[in-house]
């Protein structure tokens, strides 16, 4: 347990550490400890208004394509595993089979021909080409499959028709409440996923305006990579620090979405 939590903390810590420095600081102290002359807030600043603010704009963005995408995957996924859940039609087996099987196919494997569908219909270069494609959450849809089974009773269900509710009604009244805490699961990994997705944004945008954090990060470490004596040379501590604050956020979610992990929801909602 120590060694998997150095390994996980180590890497942070030095995050942390690292931003409290400058770009001639980094490489000439220990890298796990601070510097005789800490400037984290001197970094932030610096971070934060470098080209114009741009940073903000990233994280804007950032906040903007996870959101999006992880209230959009939840919902779709929810509504999606309730009925592969609790209904039985025509291909219920081969498209759960489908669904299983698109969880094994990887994300970059389907960025080129998604580029290419998105360019045709003209939302290349857009926030919908980010967002779009982040709704599609096959994983999310196997696990509200399985968590429904069991969090929404059948007789729950048939009682509610008894009552007169239309199937609508009750999945929105009913199965949406019971089925919270897999959907604050499903939230947090869309929202993770789409927070340090990479790749999609890279190939889908070429305006820096709609960059991510991850793909504006991206830009400045290839600027501090090519840089010399010039005003490139303290981008480095820019990236460092751009870093430790694009984590900052998803560390809030997980902090504050943490306690709706509960199971039980169940209990006690069928009338005796």
């Amino acid at each position: 347990m120590l060694a998997a939590l150095a390994y996980f903390l180590l890497p942070l810590f030095w995050l942390v550490v690292a931003s409290t420095k400058s770009t001639q600081d980094l490489f000439t102290t220990f890298g796990l400890w601070f510097s005789h002359a800490p400037q984290l807030f001197t970094n932030v600043g610096a971070t934060l208004t470098h080209d114009g603010g741009v940073f903000v704009q990233w994280l804007v963005n950032t906040v903007i394509y996870a959101v999006v995408s992880a209230l959009g995957a939840a919902f779709l996924a929810a509504a999606a595993g309730y009925g592969f859940a609790k209904f039985r039609f025509r291909g219920h087996g081969a498209g759960f089979n489908l669904v299983i099987g698109a969880i094994m196919v990887p994300t970059t494997a389907l960025a080129i021909p998604t580029y290419l569908l998105f360019a045709d219909v003209g939302l290349a270069n857009t926030p919908w080409a980010v967002i779009l494609p982040s709704l599609v959450n096959p994983l999310g849809l196997y696990l509200m499959r399985v968590y429904a089974q069991d969090a929404v009773p059948d007789s729950l269900i048939e009682a509610a028709r008894i009552d007169g509710a239309g199937e609508g009604r009750i999945f929105f009244g009913i199965a949406l409440r019971l089925l919270a805490p897999g959907l604050v699961t499903v939230v947090l990994l869309t929202l993770v996923t789409t927070w340090n997705n990479y790749f999609l944004p890279l190939i889908m945008l070429n305006d820096p305006t709609l960059y991510p954090i991850t793909v504006g990060l991206a830009s400045w470490a290839a600027q501090a990579q090519n840089g010399n004596a010039g005003a490139n040379s303290e981008m480095l501590s820019l990236v460092v620090t751009g870093s430790l604050l694009s984590v900052i956020p998803l560390i809030v979610a997980f902090l504050m979405l943490q306690r709706y992990w509960q199971s039980g929801l169940a209990a006690g909602a069928v009338k005796q």
